[in-house]
């Protein structure tokens, strides 16, 4: 009969050695004549591949639990959509302006000079409409009212290529090309009038 192995001489593993450097080499792993060191990874970089799980797990966990503005989008989009309905109603600094239409000469004059450095590249100065649409019908896409009015020129119309103009026109410069448009456009004959969009506003 013959003696049971002891646990450590049951696997025998025959290493080689680098002549060189006299470390143990990686045994069958061998291409093009080339030998891989059987070293192990360097405690840094154990570190370092630790801390990115344990970054991930704390990263994914404040996002779903907390949910911060500045990691979820959804969220930072409604948080600057409802600041923008505020700026729209009221701008902080200047006086609360009511939307009534605008009809007095200087308004109209003033709302003039805006629509036409602003607004006439798209719609043109007659407001016949070119990327935008018709001003001067019956038919809207965004309503008729000056409240409609004042609100696309505030917010813009992304999807459609216009950008908002908070930025660029005050609250009273816009209230003032709102009732340009409605005293002074709509109704007109422009030379080359776009084909009617939107609804028919009577």
């Amino acid at each position: 009969m013959t003696k049971d192995k002891l646990p450590s001489e049951q696997v025998k593993v025959d290493y080689e050695y680098d002549t060189l450097t006299n470390d143990r080499l990686l045994k069958d792993h061998e291409y093009d004549g080339i030998r891989e060191l059987d070293n192990a990874p360097p405690s840094w970089f154990n570190m370092l591949f630790i801390g990115t799980i344990v970054f991930a797990v704390l990263y994914l966990y404040i996002l779903w639990m907390f949910q911060p503005a500045g990691l979820v989008q959804a969220k930072e989009y409604q948080n600057e959509l409802a600041k923008a309905k505020t700026t729209a109603s009221a701008e902080p600094g200047t006086r609360a302006i009511r939307m009534v239409l605008l009809n007095d000469e200087e308004s109209m004059q003033n709302g003039q000079k805006v629509f036409n450095s602003v607004c006439a590249v798209c719609h043109l100065a007659d407001g016949g409409g070119l990327v935008g649409p018709n001003l001067t019908d019956k038919y809207w896409v965004h309503g008729n009212s000056v409240k409609d009015l004042f609100t696309v020129i505030t917010e813009g119309v992304i999807e459609k290529g216009m950008i908002p103009y908070r930025d660029q026109l005050s609250h009273q410069q816009r209230l003032e090309v709102s009732g340009y448009i409605l005293n002074n456009l709509v109704g007109s004959e422009p030379a080359n009038p776009k084909e009617p969009e939107g609804e028919l506003i009577e």
